[in-house]
């Protein structure tokens, strides 16, 4: 028994006629006769009672109708999902973001996601990274963009971005024309640092000051490098940021290359559900990796 011959057997069973029942499957009569000839011999029954003048449905035959429309709905729903599922030239992604992304990375990933894949609809969500992982689980994102997280065992989390530490001062900060500083160039100068809210960047900037030895007095502590810029930008003191930060517009600071003893970047991960059924994710995720390998 084959879907051909199925098809065949429900034709006729409609049709209860071999002309009209062969004209709709755009064939003639004997290729349909034996077609039903094959089916009964497969099952070993009669699923039609033929006569000269009539063609009638078999007690065998009325039977099978009901299972054999199941059937053929059932692979025509399967062949559907499957080019659906396969097709990743459309669709909608929900992705999530925290803001240092937007710097560089984000703006980068959407601008060739536009190219690459121009009937994916992006929404864009900003929101811290235990948020998306929280969005994640529930649904709500597909996919996002975070500082490195312990994430639970559905949750991918891919590396895709790194970035060198700069410091960023006043425009009239006497340290502003050098075009790199150390640790110890910047020990006596006031900071505008990141707090425990900000857990990765907290702990690096603390990491650093911990291993070079130096520690600065902390005037303010804020949740995001834009903050930091901000702050800076009226004086009130000097921060460490990640370099992509740069892009931001401010007039009247400047970014200058930090040297550490120990080099240290910030990581940027991509993550999303394991058993996500949306399709555009893996090419997406793809195309981040590509991006991050260009640097």
């Amino acid at each position: 028994m084959d879907l051909n011959q199925l098809r065949s057997f429900v034709t006729l069973a409609r049709e209860l006629h071999f002309g009209r029942a062969a004209q709709k499957l755009n064939m003639t009569q004997p290729p349909l006769s034996r077609q039903i000839s094959k089916l009964e011999d497969s099952l070993g029954v009669r699923l039609f009672d033929r006569s000269s003048h009539s063609v009638e449905l078999s007690a065998a035959g009325r039977q099978l109708l009901p299972e054999a429309l199941t059937i053929l709905q059932k692979c025509s729903q399967v062949a559907d999902d499957l080019r659906r599922g396969s097709d990743v030239q459309t669709g909608v992604l929900k992705l999530g973001f925290i803001g240092a992304s937007s710097y560089r990375f984000m703006p980068t990933l959407l601008d060739k996601a536009a190219r690459d894949y121009p009937g994916v609809d992006i929404s864009l969500h900003e929101m811290t990274g235990a948020q998306q992982l929280d969005a994640l689980s529930l649904g709500e994102i597909d996919i996002g963009l975070v500082r490195p997280v312990v994430p639970p065992a559905n949750i991918v989390s891919v590396p895709v971005w790194t970035e060198k530490l700069a410091v960023v001062l006043p425009l009239d900060n006497p340290l502003a024309p050098r075009r790199r500083l150390t640790m110890s160039d910047i020990r006596a100068e006031r900071f505008v640092s990141y707090r425990a809210d900000a857990p990765y960047m907290h702990q690096i900037l603390n990491g650093i000051f911990r291993d070079e030895q130096v520690f600065p007095e902390i005037i303010q502590q804020v949740n995001h490098a834009q903050s930091i810029l901000s702050l800076v930008s009226v004086g009130m003191g000097i921060g460490i940021v990640p370099q992509d930060a740069r892009n931001a517009s401010f007039d009247n600071i400047v970014f200058r290359n930090l040297k550490l003893r120990k080099p240290v970047e910030a990581e940027l991960h991509l993550i999303y559900r394991s058993d996500s059924p949306n399709r555009s994710i893996p090419p997406f995720a793809d195309l981040a990796k590509a991006i991050g390998n260009q640097g």
